[in-house]
């Protein structure tokens, strides 16, 4: 997760060279002059995937950042975008899923957070709305609402009124994000 990155390099350097210290990676030695290897550094994408394999997280770029441009022009506003929104707006944004709660109290609502490049959006699912669209609220590591702006203060939330999974825009960027997400505690 970059942790050599200010000695070695982008993180194909640093394994090349941790490869040559290792007994068991003889094959993989560099020459005996210390010829380092050319290796093209690994793509934004690449490197963002790798940290949350290894610690869950990054200190790049969020993920979505990589996907606004497509977001943009499917008309997907960010949560900062949400903040200033009034009341009864009608918009739709994205984000990877972080948490989905269900209290016993809330009469079957299920709330879900969602989080982009530019903060967390709080999203409101009546269960109407959950019966109909049930998959895309469980299983969906991305997810795309289109909704109503309900504002309580300086409280903003979405009222959801479609779900979409746009889990495969990820691709495999981030991999097992899944397991990062707090589900119905």
């Amino acid at each position: 997760a970059d942790a050599f990155a200010s000695l070695i390099g982008n993180r194909r350097e640093a394994l090349w060279r941790a490869l040559g210290t290792s007994r068991d990676a003889a094959m993989f030695l560099a020459p005996a002059d210390d010829t380092v290897a050319n290796l093209c550094p690994p793509s934004e994408a690449n490197d963002i995937r790798e940290d949350y394999r290894s610690t869950g997280l990054t200190l790049r770029r969020h993920p979505l950042a990589l996907l606004r441009p497509q977001l943009d022009s499917e008309y997907v506003i960010t949560a900062a975008q949400l903040a200033k929104m009034h009341t009864g707006r009608r918009v739709r944004v994205a984000g990877i899923v972080t948490c989905r709660q269900r209290p016993s109290t809330a009469n079957g609502t299920t709330f879900v957070t969602l989080e982009d490049e530019t903060g967390s959006v709080n999203v409101v699912v009546w269960s109407s709305v959950a019966a109909v669209q049930r998959k895309t609220l469980i299983v969906a590591q991305m997810m795309q609402v289109t909704g109503r702006v309900e504002r309580q203060g300086r409280v903003v939330h979405l009222l959801a009124e479609k779900l979409s999974d746009k889990t495969a825009l990820l691709g495999s960027l981030l991999g097992e994000f899944n397991s990062l997400s707090r589900d119905f505690h």
